[in-house]
């Protein structure tokens, strides 16, 4: 499975307010594993950034005076996010910005480029309800180092997002179990890689008594009834 850790930096908090990105981050992963490939881009928004937002990020407008506008990266932006299953967190944030950003190119909503939208914040509210379920606070619950973070940033916050997702979701990749490709069921292999079967243990005659007299009891208590006996009885 190919995944893309995405995360966002804005002017502000609302886009019917006009904010825009100012940061885009993309970092992949495949079948569970940093792939390393990543796309980044600081934004030139041809706006002012709210004291708010520049207080979380650091990024000034007079720094992104020389950067690209949004539609000189957008195609690039969707040819790396295409097909793939996006991992956000707090996707409703994130998503709306591009979205705006996409229709202001008059391009298609960005759910109808990739696989499908995995929210991080609403997996974790599932997994920890009435806990805080930000990133630091998940950091500080899988044991992700976030030492290096002392201001909001695109890329690096979707590094941690990946190494968090990880986390979280350790142990569902077992739930799916497959036979090595020669192995059938009820074999295994020797260390030479020949096959020997599986022993089987057969009850005793103790036991074949016990079982007899808890049939027995069973035919007595549901008047003749009992099904295990008569397919003992038909076999």
């Amino acid at each position: 499975m190919r995944q893309i850790f995405l995360d966002t930096e804005t002017t502000g908090l609302e886009t019917r307010l006009g904010h825009r990105i100012i940061e885009l981050a993309c970092v992949e992963m495949v079948n569970r594993r940093l792939t390393r490939r990543h796309l980044h881009y600081y934004v030139n928004p041809d706006r002012d950034i709210d004291e708010g937002a520049l207080a979380v990020h650091g990024i000034s407008r007079e720094f992104l005076a020389d950067k690209p506008r949004f539609g000189e990266v957008a195609n690039e932006f969707l040819d790396f996010i295409r097909g793939a299953e996006l991992v956000i967190h707090n996707a409703a944030f994130d998503v709306g910005f591009l979205d705006n950003e996409l229709k202001m190119l008059g391009l298609a909503p960005i759910e109808t480029v990739c696989a499908n939208v995995r929210d991080t914040l609403k997996m974790a509210r599932e997994l920890h309800p009435g806990k805080k379920n930000n990133l630091d606070a998940l950091c500080e619950r899988y044991g992700v180092n976030n030492s290096h973070r002392t201001l909001h940033g695109a890329l690096l916050d979707a590094e941690i997002l990946a190494d968090v997702y990880v986390a979280m979701t350790r142990g569902q990749e077992s739930l799916i179990m497959n036979l090595a490709p020669s192995q059938e069921p009820g074999m295994e292999l020797t260390t030479s890689g020949t096959r020997k079967p599986i022993p089987v243990l057969r009850a005793s005659e103790t036991e074949v008594a016990a079982h007899a007299q808890v049939l027995a009891a069973i035919q007595k208590e549901s008047k003749g009834k009992c099904l295990w006996l008569a397919d003992e009885t038909a076999t």
